[in-house]
């Protein structure tokens, strides 16, 4: 087991030290809130679909067709267990807009930009093939739930932008290639192979630039807050664990990939919600920053241990 959660660890201080590029340069003023915008948008509107169809262009194998099921009815039970703590353990009638935010961050998990550069590195490109499918799932939650539960009512709710995003333009792209063994030209294929790479950079050195702008003192004031990072961290992943352990296949693959997507750190989507939809920003970008530190320990203790219990030698 030690063997795997250093293996892990590895990886994620290598995100972190991409991430501290993005702390510098908001230090030092190279950066600033405009560019960093741009780089998101850049990232959300068109890195994540070509990741995606990258991901999936590879020979079709029927095996896979069943681990992709599999790994959507898993990431769809992981996002349940997730509201349903939030649900349950997250209240604050003094402050509605606080516990909007906190219940949005126990439900979206980072998976696309702290667990797919996770699982590419550690559980290769096959294990990114099923970390998607939780992208997936994050976006159609996201744009639905996510929502609702962010607003605090059905205002914004709509079928459009829950079947129209970049998670299910990518997967609507890319899903043919490796259903049909389909290739992509090369000039055309390397193109979408470079800017696919994109996505851990440009992820990391935005979620450092925030972290660098961050007040922490928020976050340590409020003692739900800790609530929902343990519910982040530690209770959601290990029921999944235990479920997934309980009706385990003989290729552990889709059900590692899983784990990995939902031991995530909150999703930056917290932060900018509460922005967009006008509830409390400060706790937003605190428990996005809190919580990303926090998974420098976290993270590779629970995949480590996922991988130990699932046998997998990485």
């Amino acid at each position: 087991m030690l063997t795997s959660v250093l293996v892990v660890a590895q990886q994620v201080l290598m995100l972190f030290l991409v991430m501290s590029v993005g702390f510098v340069c908001r230090r030092i003023r190279f950066l600033d809130d405009k560019s960093v915008k741009g780089m998101i948008d850049l990232l959300m509107m068109v890195v994540t679909p070509c990741l995606i169809v990258h991901v999936f262009e590879r020979p079709f194998e029927p095996s896979m067709v069943k681990g992709l099921g599999l790994a959507f009815v898993a990431a769809l039970f992981a996002h349940a267990v997730a509201a349903v703590f939030a649900a349950l353990c997250l209240h604050d009638r003094a402050a509605p807009p606080r516990e909007r935010v906190l219940r949005f961050a126990v439900l979206i998990s980072n998976a696309g930009y702290m667990g797919i550069p996770l699982e590419m590195a550690v559980l290769g490109k096959e294990g990114a093939f099923y970390g998607i499918v939780y992208v997936v799932v994050v976006n159609l939650v996201v744009w639905t739930y996510g929502l609702y539960v962010m607003c605090g009512s059905r205002k914004g709710l709509g079928t459009r932008i829950m079947f129209v995003n970049p998670g299910t333009v990518g997967v609507a792209l890319g899903l043919p290639l490796f259903l049909f063994s389909l290739k992509l030209p090369a000039p055309l294929h390397d193109a979408v192979e470079h800017v696919a790479n994109m996505n851990t950079p440009v992820a990391m050195i935005s979620v450092g630039f925030f972290l660098a702008g961050a007040r922490m003192g928020v976050i340590l004031r409020y003692s739900r807050a800790y609530l929902a990072m343990f519910l982040r961290h530690f209770a959601v992943p290990l029921v999944v664990i235990g479920v997934l352990y309980l009706f385990r296949t003989a290729d552990p693959m889709w059900e590692l990939g899983i784990i990995t997507a939902s031991a995530a750190p909150v999703g930056a989507m917290a932060a900018m919600f509460a922005a967009k939809y006008e509830q409390d920003v400060e706790i937003g970008v605190g428990i996005v920053t809190g919580s990303t530190l926090l998974s420098i320990a976290t993270m590779p203790l629970v995949v480590g241990f996922a991988m130990w219990l699932f046998g997998f030698t990485p």
